[in-house]
C-alpha cells in the first residue's frame, strides 16, 4: 500500500514539506490551473484524506464537498473562520489550528502598536528624519501609556498574554466576553459600555460570523476622540467603513491595525491619516513562531495517520472519535 493522499492548498515552508513527503503522497493545489480545478478533484478527490491549508485561504466549501473521504484538515493559523469548523463536525471531519505557540509575537505586535500610537512613534520618526528638529524644535509631547485605562476585547489564550504584557506598564485592565473569567480584571458583559470605561481598547477576539462588525460606531463613539483602537484579531471584527468614519471625524483619537476586511487591500483613507499605524498582518511573523507552528501542522498530521487523532483540535470538532489509519495505493 502507498502512501495516503494529503492536499495542500497554499504553500509551506521546507521544513514542512519535507515533513509531508516523508509521510504523505502529497498533491499541491496551486499546481493545478485554476480553470482545470474543479474537474480535477471531481476526478480525484476521493483519493485526499487530509488537507492542509493555512487561514487566509482556509478551506472553500466546493472543496471539502468534492472530497468524499476527507477525515482531518490542519490549519497554519490560530484563527479559522475561514473553516466551516461545524460543518466539518458534521461530516465527521477533523479541524486542528496552532494555538499557544503564537501567543508571545501577537501580544507583542498588539503591544507595540500601543506604544506606537500613545508615544508617536511615527510621527517623531518623521520629525527627525525631516530636520523638522533643528528647524521647528521639539515635538509635541505625548500621552504615557500608564496614563490608559485598557479594555480587552476577548480574554483567550492571546487576551491573557496581552494583559499580562499591559499589567507590567500599570496601566489597569478590563475586559469583554462572553463568559466571565477567574481572573482579577473587571469584565463587561456589555462592549459599549467597556469602550465608555476605556481609553485603549485591543481586539483579539475569534474572527467569524458570530463576531463580524463587533466594534461599530456605537463602540468607537464611546471610546471617544482621545480613545486609541488596536486590532490583531481579524478585519472583520471592526467595521472599517464605521472606524474610518469616526477617525476622520475626530469622534475616535487613533488606531492602529494589523488586520483589514479585504487583505491584503487597506483603504487608502487609512494610508493617509498620521493617527493611524498600519501593519500587514505580521502579528505571527516571526522566523520563530512560523516555524513552531508549522511544526504543530506537521505534529498534527503525524498524529492523525499514527492514531486517527490531531494534537490540537478546535473545539468543534474536538469530540470526534479516532479514525483509523488509512493508506492508499
Amino acid at each position: 500500500m502507498g502512501k495516503p493522499h494529503l492536499l495542500q492548498i497554499g504553500s509551506v515552508s521546507p521544513p514542512m514539506a519535507a515533513r509531508f513527503e516523508a509521510e504523505w503522497q502529497v498533491t499541491r493545489l496551486n499546481d493545478v490551473p485554476e480553470a482545470e480545478r474543479d474537474a480535477f478533484l471531481a476526478a480525484h478527490g476521493e483519493k485526499f484524506i487530509a488537507i492542509v491549508t493555512s487561514g487566509s485561504i482556509g478551506l472553500p466549501p466546493a472543496i471539502m464537498e468534492a472530497l468524499p473521504n476527507l477525515g482531518a484538515v490542519a490549519s497554519y493559523s490560530v484563527g479559522y473562520d475561514s473553516i466551516d469548523a461545524k460543518a466539518a463536525a458534521a461530516r465527521g471531519i477533523m479541524v486542528s489550528n496552532t494555538p499557544d505557540v503564537l501567543n508571545d509575537d501577537v501580544a507583542d505586535t498588539a503591544v507595540m502598536l500601543w506604544l506606537a500610537l500613545r508615544r508617536e512613534l511615527i510621527v517623531a520618526d518623521r520629525w527627525a528624519r525631516s530636520g523638522a528638529w533643528a528647524a521647528q524644535g521639539s515635538l509635541r509631547l505625548a500621552r504615557s501609556v500608564r496614563a490608559d485605562r485598557v479594555g480587552l476585547v476577548g480574554l483567550g489564550r492571546i487576551g491573557q498574554t496581552i494583559a499580562q504584557r499591559v499589567e507590567a506598564f500599570g496601566a489597569p485592565i478590563s475586559y469583554h466576553a462572553r463568559h466571565p473569567r477567574d481572573v482579577s480584571y473587571d469584565y463587561f458583559p456589555d462592549l459599549t459600555e467597556m469602550a465608555a470605561a476605556c481609553d485603549t481598547l485591543i481586539v483579539i477576539t475569534p474572527g467569524g460570523a458570530a463576531t463580524r462588525h463587533l466594534v461599530g460606531a456605537p463602540v468607537l463613539d464611546a471610546l471617544g476622540p482621545d480613545g486609541v483602537l488596536i486590532n490583531v484579531a481579524r478585519g472583520s471584527v471592526v467595521d472599517e467603513v464605521a472606524l474610518v468614519g469616526a477617525l476622520q471625524s475626530g469622534r475616535l483619537g487613533a488606531a492602529g491595525l494589523d488586520v483589514f476586511e479585504d487583505e491584503p487591500h487597506i483603504p487608502d483613507a487609512l494610508k493617509d491619516m498620521e493617527n493611524v499605524v498600519l501593519t500587514p498582518h505580521i502579528g505571527s511573523a516571526t522566523h520563530q513562531t512560523r516555524a513552531a507552528m508549522g511544526e504543530l501542522v506537521c505534529d498534527n498530521l503525524s498524529r492523525y495517520l499514527a492514531e486517527g487523532q490531531l494534537v490540537t483540535p478546535v473545539a468543534e470538532t474536538a469530540h470526534l472519535p479516532a479514525r483509523g489509519r488509512q493508506s492508499q495505493d
